[in-house]
């Protein structure tokens, strides 16, 4: 996925902040890379763990919406969080940052396709939760970071390593596995590992992080979702389940904040390991929370996903290459 940059932190940042105050911490940007503090890194970790425990608890939020048809979940998450990241960018006072990007013909449309791989792949995340197939997401997003590395090989001119090929060799078996020995193809999991993927590739083609970015995405999507919105049925929605929805942008958001403040204060290499905190509480909450089958071919299928990561982590502990980073992760 995307790379990002190292940044001086001072004492005073290295300090916890209270959400009012990383809203008005300045998003990263280009910069020279440089040693980070002790105490910061701790400071990183934790909002790191805050940003990464979020997303893996983030389908009990969507269980509560269950009951709503998935593509007005989606259209009502496009325009809260459209409406809340406006709300973040005006407090930090970023749009002027904001606004070169948008100069560029070659950007917007970057970002437009950005835009519909990002809504595709939320759209599918909430029918996975709604469906009960939460254990096959969280597959997906075990894979993705191998999928990506294989991505920059096709797209990008990147060259794997010998490891590398062999751990992403083994995800695919991993997939084929399920297919021959489960249900058939697991297209949840492929289709979110493939649009997060491919959603990362067209991010690395435009200097904007990640706040900025979903921003612009979000207010690209506003119209087609108000449009949805306007033509759907969704009357007799009742008053909960509306302040529910509103939620929808908040829990966008936020983990984004702390994963943005994370990547201020942690080496990349942390943040990669970091990355699978979120698939690994989804596959928790699966089993545990809402009672998803984990028979043979899937258990299977995760073992050799998990192989595959750890084939992946020792590559890059030895060649001391940070593994790829997710700009947005779910």
């Amino acid at each position: 996925m995307s790379s990002a940059k190292e940044y001086r932190v001072t004492n005073e940042e290295a300090r916890p902040k209270t959400v009012t105050e990383i809203l008005k911490q300045p998003s990263p940007g280009s910069g020279a890379s440089t040693p980070i503090p002790v105490r910061s890194s701790r400071t990183g970790l934790l909002y790191g763990l805050s940003a990464y425990t979020m997303w893996g608890f983030i389908p009990l939020y969507f269980r509560a919406l269950s009951h709503v048809s998935p593509p007005i979940v989606l259209c009502h998450r496009v325009c809260w969080s459209a409406l809340f990241m406006a709300l973040v960018v005006s407090i930090r006072g970023e749009w002027k940052a904001i606004a070169p990007v948008l100069r560029s013909r070659r950007n917007v449309l970057l970002l437009c396709a950005g835009a519909v791989l990002i809504a595709l792949n939320w759209l599918i995340f909430i029918y996975a939760i709604a469906q009960q197939h939460l254990l096959q997401a969280s597959l997906g997003y075990f894979i993705n970071p191998l999928f990506s590395i294989a991505l920059g090989m096709m797209f990008l001119g990147e060259r794997l390593r010998p490891w590398q090929w062999v751990a992403v060799l083994i995800a695919s078996i991993s997939v084929i596995n399920l297919t021959l020995c489960g249900t058939g193809l697991p297209w949840i999991a492929v289709s979110l590992a493939g649009s997060f993927g491919l959603y990362g590739l067209v991010r690395k083609s435009v200097d904007i992080n990640s706040l900025h970015g979903l921003t612009i995405e979000s207010a690209i999507l506003l119209p087609v979702a108000l449009l949805v919105l306007a033509i759907l049925p969704s009357g007799g929605m009742t008053i909960p389940t509306r302040g529910l929805l509103s939620l929808s942008g908040i829990f966008t958001a936020v983990p984004l904040l702390f994963f943005g403040a994370a990547l201020r204060r942690l080496q990349l290499s942390t943040l990669g390991f970091l990355q699978y905190i979120g698939p690994t509480l989804q596959f928790v909450v699966a089993l545990w929370l809402f009672h998803e089958a984990l028979d043979p071919a899937k258990l299977a299928s995760f073992a050799l996903c998990w192989l595959a990561i750890v084939v992946y982590a020792a590559d890059s502990l030895v060649n001391r290459r940070p593994l790829a980073v997710a700009d947005e992760p779910e």
